[in-house]
């Protein structure tokens, strides 16, 4: 039989040499844990301190043989701070979920492949006594061939500092504006919570970009995650309501996939399975369709 042992460990740069190998092993399906642990590397170089205000560590699940079986995170800022599951055996998903009871660590929300992010979220409400509810269903895509639209007024430009006000609005309104769009209750999700500081390094770091129409007025935002094991993630990608149907966000998420292609990386991004929209037009520009995968809220009550 085999058995499973979970490596907490709350320094992402140790957490990336035992996890490298595995990360780079299937770059698109790990992109999530590569890019952000990358980015919480480079800030911990950067003198940025570990927070004190929620929980933040990675995990790495061995099995008998000390081969890694599954790679975790919880390093999301937004309550109940979900943990990010990547596939694994289901033994490896019951083993992290006993780890962190046992360490007596509540957990109310986990994300992640299909079916590990199930199994673990189950056993952790068991141990619990709580109950697990679907809060959305997510698809991830690769890019093949582009097929950029044709004919979208206007042009992409880099944001900039001057920028950040805007930035922080609607990369906020980004979630709220999902759930309502899928027919969610958006109180149940909660506003996302943007760090200023952190939004304004990344547009300083070149990963995102305003639409502008033919007047010269912002009409769109897409972000990035710049390139992690050779793959880069696009996201968020937001266009207010009075701004929808227009073509600007295709437009400018085949741009911004162009520049990283250009820059010889993978590109991949998410969407939201109840928003056939946005589904079809990243199809549209040629991305497909690679893994489901799943956010999952656990509740009190069984």
């Amino acid at each position: 039989m085999t058995t499973y042992e979970v490596e907490l460990t709350t320094d992402p740069a140790a957490f990336l040499v035992a996890a490298g190998a595995h990360l780079a092993a299937d770059p698109v399906v790990t992109t999530v844990v590569a890019t952000v642990t990358s980015r919480y590397r480079d800030l911990r170089a950067a003198g940025s301190p570990a927070p004190t205000e929620w929980p933040e560590w990675w995990a790495v699940v061995r099995d008998t043989e000390g081969a890694i079986a599954g790679l975790a995170m919880r390093t999301a800022r937004t309550p109940p701070h979900p943990l990010f599951v990547l596939p694994m055996a289901d033994g490896a998903a019951l083993a992290l979920a006993r780890t962190l009871h046992a360490r007596g660590e509540s957990v109310g929300g986990l994300n992640g492949s299909l079916p590990s992010a199930e199994v673990c979220a189950a056993e952790l409400a068991r141990l619990q006594g709580d109950r697990v509810e679907v809060a959305q269903h997510t698809r991830l895509f690769e890019l093949g061939e582009l097929v950029a639209p044709v004919g979208v007024p206007g042009r992409l430009r880099p944001a900039t500092v001057d920028d950040l006000d805007l930035a922080v609005d609607w990369v906020g309104r980004f979630m709220h504006d999902a759930d309502v769009q899928a027919g969610r209750d958006p109180a149940a999700h909660g506003r996302e919570v943007i760090e200023p500081d952190d939004l304004a390094r990344r547009i300083e770091g070149g990963t995102y970009w305003f639409w502008l129409d033919d007047a010269g007025e912002r009409v769109h935002l897409t972000g990035a995650n710049p390139p992690a094991f050779g793959v880069a993630r696009i996201g968020p990608v937001y266009t207010p309501p009075e701004q929808r149907r227009k073509g600007y966000a295709g437009a400018a998420v085949a741009e911004v996939s162009q520049h990283f292609l250009d820059a010889g990386a993978r590109v991949c991004l998410y969407t939201d399975q109840a928003n056939p929209t946005s589904n079809g037009i990243y199809q549209a520009l040629g991305y497909v369709a690679v893994v489901d995968q799943v956010n999952l809220r656990i509740v009190t009550g069984s």
